[in-house]
This record gives C-alpha cells, sequence and structure tokens, in this order.
C-alpha cells in the first residue's frame, strides 16, 4: 500500500534511496492546506517569471504553438473532427517535456541563479526513466480515450442534418467521459512532473502525492484547472498562436504551486 512520508523521510539529498518494505509500492510526501485563491498568486508568480526570462519563454512557448497550430491545421485540412484526439495524443506526449524547461528556469530563478535555455533543456536527462514512463501512461490513457470516443461514435446520428435531439446522446455520454477522464489525468499529473524533476522520485509515489495533493486541497485545484482550462481554450482560440504566452505562464504558475503545495525538504 502506499504511505505518507514522515518528517524523517523528507531531504534534500535521500530522496531517492529512502528504503521501502516489500508491502509498501509507493511513497507519499505530505502536502500543504492552500487557500482558495492561492492559484491566483501562482500566476502572478508566473508573469513575473515570464518577464525574467523573455528568451527562453519565448523558445518553449513557440515549441507549444507549433504543436497546437499543427492540430489546429490537422483539423482543417482533414475537415473532420477524428483527428483531434489522435493529436492530442502527440500533444500530451511531447507537453510534460516541454514543460519540465519551463520548471527548471523557474526553478532556477527561485535559487537565484540565471536560467539557460541549454540548462533547462538537459533536464529531461535529470529523471529521464520516470519522466518517459509518465508521459507513456499520459499517452495510453489517451489512447484509452480515442478507443472510447470510437466506440461512442455508434451514436453519431447517420442521417446527414439530423436535428439537434439525435445528437444529445452522442454529446452527453462522450462529454461526460472525456470530463471523467480529464479528472483523473489532471489529479495524477498536476505536480507530478516537477516532483520527479526536483525530487527524482518514482513515478507511482510521484501520482500518488499529486493526487493527494489534489485530494487535500480541492478548490483550489478546481481553480488552478480552471484557469488552465481557460488559458488552453484562449489558446487554441487563436489558432494556437495564444501559446505563445499562455503556456509559459502555466508552466511557470505550476511550478510555483508545485512548491507552495508539496512540503518541501529539510534543508
Amino acid at each position: 500500500m502506499p504511505r505518507t512520508l514522515n518528517s524523517e523521510d523528507i531531504t534534500e539529498k535521500k530522496e531517492s534511496t529512502n528504503i521501502i518494505p516489500d508491502s509498501e509500492y509507493a511513497k507519499t510526501i505530505p502536502c500543504n492546506k492552500i487557500g482558495v485563491t492561492e492559484p491566483f498568486k501562482w500566476l502572478s508568480m508566473a508573469i513575473h517569471d515570464l518577464i525574467k526570462t523573455p528568451l527562453i519563454s519565448l523558445f518553449y512557448g513557440l515549441c507549444f504553438t507549433a504543436a497546437a497550430i499543427g492540430i489546429v491545421g490537422l483539423v482543417y485540412w482533414q475537415g473532420t473532427h477524428l483527428v483531434v484526439l489522435p493529436s492530442l495524443i502527440v500533444y500530451m506526449l511531447i507537453g510534460p517535456f516541454l514543460a519540465l524547461g519551463l520548471y527548471d528556469a523557474a526553478w532556477e530563478l527561485e535559487k537565484g541563479h540565471k536560467p539557460k535555455l541549454l540548462h533547462s533543456m538537459k533536464t529531461i536527462r535529470r529523471n529521464s526513466v520516470s519522466q518517459w514512463g509518465f508521459a507513456l501512461i499520459l499517452c495510453i490513457t489517451m489512447i484509452f480515450w480515442m478507443r472510447i470516443a470510437a466506440l461512442l461514435h455508434v451514436l453519431y446520428p447517420s442521417v446527414e442534418g439530423a436535428p439537434i435531439a439525435d445528437f444529445l446522446p452522442f454529446l452527453i455520454i462522450g462529454s461526460l467521459v472525456g470530463f471523467a477522464l480529464s479528472i483523473i489525468v489532471f489529479c495524477i499529473s498536476v505536480f507530478s512532473m516537477p516532483m520527479m524533476m526536483e525530487r527524482q522520485v518514482d513515478i507511482m509515489s510521484a501520482v500518488f502525492t499529486s493526487f493527494n495533493a489534489v485530494k487535500s486541497n480541492l478548490s483550489a485545484m478546481i481553480v488552478w484547472a480552471a484557469i488552465i482550462c481557460t488559458g488552453l481554450l484562449i489558446g487554441f482560440a487563436t489558432f494556437g498562436l495564444g501559446m505563445i504566452v499562455v503556456m509559459p505562464i502555466l508552466g511557470y504558475g505550476t511550478w510555483h504551486g508545485y512548491e507552495a503545495t508539496i512540503q518541501r525538504h529539510n534543508h
């Protein structure tokens, strides 16, 4: 069973070397209680980070923008919504790794260092096995979502120009399934990648800790999820161009959320 770490377990250098009994498969790092308005502070801090790191933010923002434009362009080119989910799988796979560079830049600022693009790009090597493994989990989740969507497509009206009532079963059930899977992905991923980067913990410890943090701070996490959704909607509504600014802000904000929510190391 997963367990919550005691305070003596949380050390800066020995996080990955704690011995866990065979009956335990993950550690859950304790979290702090945060107020419902805290996510807006993370957003404010993220904007300050964006101003301090214009070149790094621009680089990763352009990477996210290129991927978003590719998705929007593919949908228009194919003329069908069926390519959206496969495209989002690719986006979900590359997104966490691009965000790692933003987490590194925010971390360097926190330590009083000057962030460097090359240093941020090397972050992927810090805990690559767990990071790639987690990206694979997200990818499998998206593929699962795509298969469910394919099954639900039998509810899509076969008659062209069908009344709106005929679309309701497809829209309602599809939206509910998508919403449920989105909640699961958010809960296990909101703080997992920054945790694996900084503390070099294993996948399951990161997942359990992230889930526990969301459960323990539900109101604040709902606010943060709403901010993320709003940012992504703005990004895609601007045909991907808004991602240049939106994604760096969300990346930096996630780092500050992680630092505020997950209990810090003992120094």
